[in-house]
């Protein structure tokens, strides 16, 4: 099989604008949930003194929609196998809208929580579809940058939320906080309607035996028609077609709807299905367990607890995050397609430990101090923003990038859904435990738990996740291929790239 490394050649430094708008239009849906984690951080405190909440119902709240999440990542990947990438996003942006009108509207506090839940279920299906589109439109010479857009407009998403906390928050207390949740239905129902002008994923129309209409759409999302071309014999090869097939329209086995798919990816998968399960899991498992979520969603109680006092203060300390996090991961989404995933990965986690580690000891100063150390409240807040910045320039749009890559053809929706499934688990854990945890051991000390998760997030991704920078979807099984161990190809696999 010819590569797309030899078959396009010097053509692929060419940028494809139509597959970037694509991606961009696609990636438009993580804003929306950026947005509703970011808008929770602040209007958590207004809730708690508006419904006269405990802490344990805040947690509770804030974890609840990674639950229902969970939920909607496993049914969209079956959903997108059946009814198309394109249709998965309108619908979830369909049910989002639903959820931010509930949570708007929100009189009661179980009113409220049934809003979080059916938003949940929007969030899920945005998150396992999102980068799955981008990377099934996008070139090799260009993946890792139109498929970290989603994790790129998280967090701007996140930043417009704690823009919309503070000045939302200047309004009357039962009117602000429900302004914060509910003006998210507004880009929910527009992305709905502009998705339906997008084109379907070529790679989702092959399965479907619509050849023709998938030439078409390669034609105009690949950078040149030789290219094209390589990448429309991969992607049939790679569907059980014969590659000098010539029809427009096949008859395929019904599995290519998603039948079948869980016995290969669970009961019985094949060594390198085994490994690339492992590395999506694993990944997804340590982005949220190294604490990113501790720091997005409570960092207001951070700052409180380093000295920052007054909403108005704590709300602006917290757009400093968000700013922060957009910033490099933008910087991210520049260098991923030059330096590769494993060198980002694991600079980006070799600061968090360090970051993690000065956050503990200096929130752990201030805790035991009885008097206003100011050397501790700065060094805290620079420790925060830091541990920020190694995240999002690495873990943060890597981990989506990665996982949505290296599945199989035939297994890579429902393989990327059981990646976000476990994304939203430990998402779901961390918020809403994080109180309960901070109270038990001290927040210095959660912050050096996770400092320790850190350490072993980098061994775990030194030993087991291989360069995939440069290669094709369809060559990414043979990449986990049984006979190389994981570490020998990532090193192989980055030396190679950088000849």
């Amino acid at each position: 099989m010819v590569s797309m490394e030899d078959g396009c050649g010097e053509n692929q430094a060419r940028f494809n604008k139509y597959a970037c708008a694509c991606a961009m239009v696609a990636s438009m849906i993580s804003i929306i949930f950026g947005y509703d984690t970011g808008v929770m951080s602040g209007a958590m405190i207004f809730i708690k003194e508006d419904l006269k909440i405990n802490d344990t119902q805040v947690e509770v709240l804030a974890g609840i929609l990674n639950l229902c999440a969970l939920l909607g990542s496993l049914a969209a990947g079956r959903t997108s196998d059946y009814i198309g990438r394109r249709y998965t996003i309108v619908l979830a942006s369909i049910i989002f809208l639903l959820g931010a009108v509930l949570m708007g509207y929100g009189p009661s506090y179980a009113i409220l929580m049934m809003g979080r839940c059916v938003a949940g279920i929007g969030v899920g299906f945005a998150l396992m579809i999102a980068p799955v589109y981008s990377a099934e439109i996008s070139s090799p010479s260009s993946r890792g940058f139109l498929t970290s857009l989603p994790e790129l407009c998280i967090s701007l998403g996140i930043l417009l939320g704690y823009l919309s906390n503070y000045f939302f928050g200047k309004l009357t207390l039962k009117l602000g906080w429900r302004m914060m949740l509910g003006i998210a239905a507004i880009p929910s129902l527009a992305l709905a309607f502009g998705i339906v002008k997008m084109p379907e994923s070529p790679r989702w129309l092959v399965m479907q035996g619509r050849l023709g209409d998938a030439k078409k759409i390669l034609l105009r999302v690949s950078n040149t028609k030789e290219e094209a071309e390589v990448r429309f014999r991969d992607i049939k090869t790679a569907a059980g077609i014969d590659e000098n097939c010539l029809e427009d329209i096949v008859k395929l086995p019904s599995k290519n709807r998603g039948e079948g798919v869980w016995k290969e990816l669970l009961l019985r998968p094949s060594p390198s299905v085994r490994w690339i399960l492992m590395a999506a899991i694993g990944i997804h498992f340590f982005e949220h367990a190294t604490g990113i979520e501790a720091v997005v969603l409570y960092s207001p109680r951070i700052f409180k607890t380093a000295g920052i006092t007054g909403k108005d203060k704590l709300l602006l300390a917290t757009v400093g995050v968000g700013l922060t996090k957009a910033t490099f991961i933008l910087i991210a989404t520049l260098f991923l397609d030059k330096f590769g995933r494993r060198r980002l990965l694991l600079t980006s986690t070799s600061g968090m430990v360090l970051a993690l580690t000065i956050l503990g000891f200096s929130l752990t100063m201030v805790e035991h101090s009885e008097e206003r150390l100011v050397w501790a409240l700065s060094l805290s807040i620079v420790a925060t923003y830091t541990y920020v910045a190694f995240f999002s320039i690495g873990l943060g749009p890597i981990t989506w990038v990665y996982s949505s890559e290296i599945f199989p053809l035939k297994l890579r929706a429902q393989g990327a859904s059981i990646g976000v499934a476990v994304n939203r688990v430990m998402n779901a854990v961390v918020s809403m435990s994080f109180i309960s945890i901070y109270k038990a051991i001290t927040i210095g000390g959660s912050f050096f738990m996770f400092a320790g998760i850190s350490v072993l997030a980098w061994g775990f991704f030194y030993f087991f996740l291989p360069e995939t920078k440069g290669k094709s979807l369809e060559e990414m099984e043979v990449l986990f291929s049984k006979n190389t161990r994981p570490r020998n190809v990532g090193i192989e696999t980055q030396q190679r790239s950088n000849v």
